[in-house]
């Protein structure tokens, strides 16, 4: 049967009982569909029409959403007064007027009415706010000071997330009385209204430390982004009843594998290991890749309290000097990292690859392990480079490290083939004093070692992927959505404009048309600039029960197993793994995850975009304080980005700051949108995504995670003959809608421009080796 069919009959027979709720095996018995392709067909069918608004998934039970007809969104909120929906990723946000807000703040799902439709397919329908459905800001995380001019209230706070700074919030008497300056979490018990628009109340639950004690700044950061810190005693001690040696009742079941050459290679300050490797070279010419990861799943168990408490974190948080873990760290740095010399418990993906990097057999199972040796990157770089000193000191891994090598080459140039795109942009590592204070800020390099891990843990991550998605079963996961075609149709203008045409159909984008272009521009002034555009047309990786593929990687089939310790997507993935091999593959067997997958993916992927925010923003934090004994110092610099308001400007330290357009007082600087481009009116000076400029540093603000320069010898700026486009048609000369543009202006205003993450997903915080880039 048809999606569409098939979909229209099962919302027809959800509506005509939308007062019950139904399981994908209810409908499937009903339509009389009882083969297990048949299954997934209708497991899918439901799950697009939650995804369309026409159903509501209630932990694996579907009923009709009474809500169909309106939109359920994001308020993203404007200084002036207007403010934004966001419910979709493909259309345009609903454009809210002021007085039609019902005084939503940043971040509150609403329900939405449409007042006027869109009048272009690039233009967002005009709508009004019905209901608030949840707050954003139940909690508030501030320093409190005493005093207020309000009756009956004890004082006022100074809200640390500075979507909200321009609220007042008002401390009332009902809750903790904290002292001057100290830090404290508020519950809000007031939200705005028509007669205070810009006012909120709140009584204190709880204080955190004064605002200068050592890590106080990240600490607010963490609280604001609702991120669990400490896990609750009862989750303490249910993990320490957890073994810390593998029992031999574990053994049973399993594969020995321990007299294999298996080594572990990470940072060296890495404690939660959950990957080993081995290679060997076939008789028939082939590889032998094994990519060994912790089984975590042995010990975390579906429904125990360290499954809830991990559900709810979602993944690992790195922030500069910390990490707030997924799991105790009696697990994520004990009986489940696989640290040298000692047994652990593994899954295993044991691949054939043949000469050109094709998996031509595999195999997945359980085993019982042990790693030979804890290599670093830099040790396994230095013998890749041909070191005698390491290679000395190793010698007995040696040999198997140069035919990881030529593996990681062969699988490499493999990926290249298929047009998987590569983006190498700058990391940096801040270092802090022992106060947290961020005094140095140093770029990392990525060698062969982590390249070469890289590679592993993809060619292990698409086995997986389709291994279970030829089976037909219900699976979980990580896909990248091919870039919509408005937003391909703009980058690809934008490309041509600058000389570099996209050769292809921009409705049908594939990652070999990028790549090509990206060979093309190697090395061209022009190449930071169309890759940084490049990557605000692509979508965001998320995590999804439907297998479509990874478009960044080029990849048909891809999900996440390689690090159960810290994402819980491949703790998901390593259950299923499990299941399957013990139950089948009918009907019954997919039943058992076939309603939860997609809330599963939601969840995660939601939970993983909080630890991005929050990674992003101690960062920014950290370099602004780096940065403030700067002020008044000159740095060279690259325009990040260049905007209707001024330039973004990124010193080679990777400390971004903004040159208003009202410090540009060289000339009268218009915005132009098809070569994104602000162009001096008299002189022609342009200003462009890539172009170098010295900088001064002229103010710094901690708090609002600010730094503002102002250019040195405008005049050496070079001059361009295009003729200013100033029409209102897009981010990159036909975007998505005009107000969504203000908003970016207004958001950049404050924090600079939110640039998507890149294809090969988030490379986030502390940890940021090679197993965190894709």
């Amino acid at each position: 049967m048809l999606l569409d069919q098939l979909k229209s009959q099962i919302n027809g027979f959800l509506k005509a009982n939308r007062e019950q709720k139904f399981t994908a095996q209810n409908m499937a018995d009903g339509l009389h569909m009882t083969s297990a392709a048949d299954y997934k067909q209708v497991v899918n069918a439901m799950n697009a029409l939650v995804r369309e608004g026409e159903a509501v998934d209630q932990e694996g039970r579907y009923q009709y959403n009474v809500n169909a007809g309106y939109v359920i969104g994001e308020y993203r909120a404007n200084d002036k007064g207007f403010g934004f929906v966001k419910y979709d990723d493909e259309l345009p946000d609903f454009f809210i007027n002021p007085e039609n807000t019902l005084q939503a703040m940043q971040g509150d799902q609403v329900r939405v009415s449409t007042l006027k439709p869109s009048a272009s397919p690039d233009r967002g329908p005009e709508g009004k706010v019905e209901e608030i459905l949840s707050h954003a800001y139940e909690r508030i995380v501030g320093a409190f000071s005493l005093g207020s001019e309000a009756k009956n209230m004890i004082g006022e706070l100074r809200i640390s997330d500075k979507k909200a700074m321009n609220f007042k919030v008002l401390v009332n008497g009902d809750g903790l009385k904290p002292s001057d300056g100290q830090v404290v979490v508020a519950e809000v018990v007031t939200f705005p209204d028509k007669t205070h628009p810009r006012e909120l109340v709140a009584h204190v639950v709880e204080t955190l430390g004064f605002k200068d004690e050592p890590g106080m700044d990240i600490l607010q950061i963490v609280y604001a982004k609702k991120i669990p810190s400490d896990f609750p005693e009862y989750v303490l001690a249910d993990a320490k009843k957890i073994p810390s040696d593998v029992l031999s009742s574990d053994w049973q079941g399993r594969e020995d594998i321990t007299e294999q050459t298996l080594v572990t290679i990470d940072g060296a300050d890495t404690k939660d290991i959950d990957d080993a490797v081995v290679a060997w070279r076939l008789s028939n010419g082939n590889y032998h890749l094994g990519v060994h990861i912790a089984d975590v799943s042995h010990y975390v168990t579906e429904g125990s309290s360290i499954d809830k408490e991990a559900y709810n974190r979602g993944t690992s948080v790195y922030l500069t000097d910390r990490v707030i873990p997924m799991l105790p760290r009696n697990i994520s740095n004990g009986i489940a990292s696989l640290n040298p010399n000692v047994e652990r418990l593994a899954m295993s993906a044991e691949m054939e690859i043949n000469p050109e990097g094709r998996v031509v057999n595999h195999r997945l199972h359980t085993s019982v392990m042990k790693s030979h040796a804890r290599m670093t990157y830099d040790a396994v770089n230095k013998i890749l480079e041909g070191d005698v000193f390491v290679q000395e000191e190793y010698a007995q891994l040696t040999p198997m490290f140069k035919v990881m090598g030529e593996l990681h080459e062969i699988l490499y140039k493999m990926r290249k083939k298929r047009g998987a795109i590569e983006f190498d942009a700058p990391e940096a590592q801040i270092i802090v004093d022992d106060e947290g204070k961020a005094v140095d800020i140093q770029l990392r390099e990525r060698g062969t070692a982590e390249r070469m891990i890289e590679s592993f843990m993809l060619a292990a991550n698409e086995t997986v992927a389709e291994h279970f998605d030829k089976l037909e079963v219900p699976f979980l996961y990580r896909i990248h959505e091919v870039p919509d075609g408005e937003r391909a149709k703009s980058f690809f203008e934008f490309s041509k404009a600058l000389g570099h045409p996209v050769y292809g159909d921009p409705s049908k984008v594939t990652p070999v048309m990028l790549q090509k272009l990206m060979n093309d521009i190697a090395g061209d002034p022009a190449e930071q600039m169309i890759s940084t555009m490049m990557l605000r047309a692509m979508k965001q990786a998320k995590y999804s029960p439907e297998p479509v593929g990874h478009f960044g990687l080029g990849a048909e089939y891809y999900t996440h197993f390689t690090s159960p310790i810290r994402r819980y997507p491949d703790l998901t993935v390593h259950r299923l793994i499990k299941w399957y091999e013990k139950h089948g593959y009918g009907i019954e067997s997919q039943a058992k995850y076939a309603d939860s997958l997609m809330k599963i993916g939601e969840d995660t992927s939601t939970r993983e975009r909080r630890a991005i925010d929050a990674e992003r923003d101690v960062d920014a934090l950290k370099k602004a304080e780096y940065m403030l004994d700067k002020v008044g110092l000159e740095f060279d610099g690259v325009v990040n980005s260049a905007l209707k308001f001024g330039l973004f400007i990124s010193l080679e330290n990777t400390v971004e700051g903004l040159v208003h357009i009202s410090n540009l007082t060289d000339d009268h600087y218009e915005y132009d949108e098809s070569h994104a481009a602000l162009i001096g009116r008299t002189k022609h000076h342009i200003y462009q995504i890539g172009q170098k400029v010295r900088v001064k540093v002229l103010r710094v603000n901690k708090e609002e995670r600010t730094v503002d320069f102002i250019l040195i010898d405008p005049e050496s700026a070079p001059t361009t003959t295009i003729q200013v486009d100033t029409k209102d048609n897009g981010k990159f000369g036909k975007g998505r809608n005009r107000d969504e543009r203000r908003q970016n202006e207004r958001r950049g205003k404050s924090e600079g421009p939110k640039q998507k993450r890149g294809p090969l997903d988030a490379k986030q915080g502390q940890k940021r080796d090679s197993k965190r880039n894709f």
